[in-house]
């Protein structure tokens, strides 16, 4: 980044107030009666009802729209672990993504804590206090052990973003280019270079919706990850396989996809040119692909080309999934975030990339045109669409999986402040 857009980053957070977020009112203030009836003695009322039945908190308080957005700042995007208070930035981002896209109120929490026991501790006591939990930004393997206990701990959706986002929106993508290359699921060789949290979950998401885990191949630091290996934990022994093929050069050999969730320039040209026809290549990282498009277009002229960059075709972009799911999570009341879900979630953004595309995501990327195709296999986080299909998709899933609270709604997206709120 040039050291103008570093000082305009900069200057966007700390000006004309720190910080991207801010609390508003949403009961009238003005007089001594709205105030007798906000704070004391009109407060008492709400209170006694909740004594009576906990669920009424999501009539009389603002928790069925509220989430909390909570790190330890253990894994900060691409910038690893710089602590918790340097993670707030990213916390508060992700406050605005939720309230901007789906209309969820949030609170970023920044734990300090000196063990992962801890850390569940100290989320686990206070997860009363909202509708659901976005975590954010926590190293492998410890989320794995975080989210777990935290979604047996508490009885409100819990679900680890940087996993499951990322998971969803590479699946719905992953679907739509192997359809347009002319290729099945459950008959593709996937590669996936990294191990990490979300390369974890792509994978095993991507075998919920079909994959065979004998074609899947993954790659850590040391290689491929295969039964022959003694160095391996619990979550990447899930994906060793029985093969001779040791390094990224033998398993690129054939390939039908590549998943790049790793680091920069770790794909080259020629390794690339080694793939079955029509390749579709993921390439993740961020900023700086494993592969850059250009270099992969220049390579080959059939590849089916994504990355997590906005300044090309096909992000692979989580705004796309985490307020839409939480928004039908809360819409119903949800208990948990469960598979069945995240496949809903899936199938819908995977089905509205093939839909036609509205005049006013077109107005919002200066484009003239844009179909269902090579550039474009999944929506845009600017398609109004997302909250409807999405949202009704996991809210729907979600009664009829048995975690849901509530009944699917009579009409789909809720648009009165009641609704949203569970009154």
């Amino acid at each position: 980044m040039t050291d103008a857009k570093k000082q305009a980053a900069l200057d966007y957070h700390a000006n004309p107030i720190p910080g991207k977020l801010s609390i508003e009112l949403t009961k009238p203030t003005a007089s001594a009666k709205d105030l007798a009836l906000a704070y004391s003695p009109g407060v008492a009322e709400p209170c006694r009802e909740i004594a009576k039945d906990v669920e009424n908190a999501y009539l009389y308080t603002g928790k069925g729209n509220l989430v909390a957005v909570i790190s330890d700042g253990s894994a900060i995007l691409g910038l690893g672990n710089l602590g918790p208070l340097a993670s707030k930035p990213v916390m508060e981002g992700k406050g605005v993504l939720f309230k901007r896209f789906a209309g969820i109120n949030s609170v970023d929490l920044e734990v300090d804590a000196e063990s992962p026991q801890a850390f569940i501790d100290t989320v686990a006591r206070v997860a009363i206090t909202w509708g659901g939990i976005n975590l954010e930004d926590i190293k492998a393997p410890e989320c794995f052990e975080i989210e777990r206990a935290l979604v047996e701990r508490c009885n409100i959706p819990v679900f680890h973003d940087d996993q499951h986002g990322t998971a969803i929106v590479t699946a719905a993508g992953m679907l739509n280019a192997l359809d347009i290359a002319g290729k099945a699921l459950d008959e593709a060789r996937i590669v996936c270079l990294g191990a990490g949290a979300a390369a974890i979950a792509c994978m095993k998401l991507l075998v919920a919706c079909g994959a065979k885990a004998e074609n899947l191949f993954m790659l850590d630091r040391k290689g491929v990850i295969h039964s022959g290996r003694d160095d391996l934990n619990q979550y990447k022994a899930m994906f060793a396989t029985e093969t001779d093929k040791r390094t990224l050069d033998d398993a690129i050999e054939g390939a039908d996809v590549f998943l790049g969730l790793s680091g920069p320039n770790l794909l080259s040209p020629e390794q690339l040119k080694k793939m079955a026809a029509n390749p579709v290549v993921f390439a993740c990282s961020n900023p700086d692909p494993e592969i850059h498009p250009d270099v992969a277009n220049a390579a080959r002229d059939d590849v089916i080309m994504a990355t997590g960059r906005s300044d090309y075709p096909n992000q692979v972009n989580n705004v796309l999934g985490f307020p839409f799911i939480f928004r039908g999570a809360l819409d119903v009341r949800a208990t948990a975030i469960n598979e069945e879900m995240k496949v809903a979630a899936v199938h819908a953004l995977k089905d509205l990339a093939r839909e036609p595309v509205p005049q006013y995501v077109l107005d919002a990327y200066e484009l003239d045109a844009l179909e269902f195709g090579r550039g474009y296999i999944l929506p845009t986080p600017l398609d109004a669409r997302l909250l409807d299909r999405v949202s009704a998709a996991v809210a729907q899933a979600a009664v009829d999986s048995g975690v849901a609270r509530k009944p699917f709604p009579a009409h789909y997206p809720l648009n009165s402040v009641d609704e949203v709120y569970g009154g």
